[in-house]
């Protein structure tokens, strides 16, 4: 069964905010494997959340997210990965501010890139959001696993207060929303 997932599998790596919010949405979907959570995008090597925090690194915190595109989409990413953040705001998701946070796809190939170029082209078109998608889309380099105490963070700490105020109401609409892709929605 391992050999199966690793032949069926492909990465993914998305910014969108805080990477607790983003981690605790892209794990219950079905045909993900795993999402760790880490930084990607900036200079400095193997930064810590302190020094990612700072905003001088150029850093964003983001989620790679490792599955199989037989059972879901890169284009099912896609859609969930814009209706689960507001991908007009320059930096920013909340009141989380800085560069940190700011909205971003990371590519792994031209096939995705060309994907997420359209997509993106496709909301601003439509009128979806009343500003333009200023989501950034740029080629993966490196990705760096953030410290285990981020990981399966919102799963771990429910009752802190982000987690509670913050990210449960947001897994709870994309919940909703999305309830005929979670794990074990059968």
């Amino acid at each position: 069964m391992v050999n199966d997932q690793v032949m069926k599998s492909e990465i993914a790596t998305f910014g969108s905010g805080c990477f607790w919010c983003t981690e605790a949405i892209f794990n219950g979907l079905q045909g993900v494997y795993s999402v760790v959570s880490g930084y990607s995008g900036g200079s400095l090597p193997n930064p810590s959340y302190q020094a990612v925090c700072s905003g001088k690194t150029g850093h964003a915190e983001v989620c790679q997210i490792t599955y199989n595109p037989q059972i879901i989409s890169y284009d099912n990413l896609l859609e969930i990965f814009w209706k689960t953040h507001n991908p007009t705001t320059l930096n920013q998701q909340g009141n989380d501010i800085g560069t940190q946070y700011r909205s971003v796809i990371f590519y792994h190939n031209e096939e995705q890139k060309k994907v997420a170029e359209h997509y993106k082209d496709k909301l601003n078109i439509s009128g979806a959001w009343d500003k333009p998608v200023l989501t950034e889309i740029t080629k993966f380099i490196i990705f760096y696993e953030a410290e285990e105490y981020h990981q399966r963070y919102f799963e771990k700490n429910p009752n802190q207060g982000y987690c509670s105020f913050i990210i449960a109401p947001k897994v709870e609409k994309f919940r909703k929303v999305f309830k005929d892709k979670l794990k074990n929605s059968g």
